[in-house]
């Protein structure tokens, strides 16, 4: 019997860059220069601020924002 991924295809619904909590940020630092980066606000900032994500990224706690798609 064949095991079933339910979450082969949710990631593709499920990006950082339709998500209630990203917030798009210009970055001049020399690692990610030239790629479009963001913050996720999703949860309380560490002692380094809110994580870095990429557009493309995707978590289990994202919530569509329908201004986005």
């Amino acid at each position: 019997m064949e095991q079933v991924d339910n979450w082969r295809a949710r990631s593709s619904g499920m990006r950082c860059d339709t998500c209630i909590s990203f917030v798009p940020k210009k970055s001049d630092s020399v690692d990610v220069q030239g790629k479009d980066v963001g913050r996720c606000r999703r949860h309380a900032p560490t002692m380094t601020g809110f994580p870095v994500v990429f557009p493309s990224d995707w978590c289990g706690d994202h919530k569509i924002d329908e201004t986005r798609i």
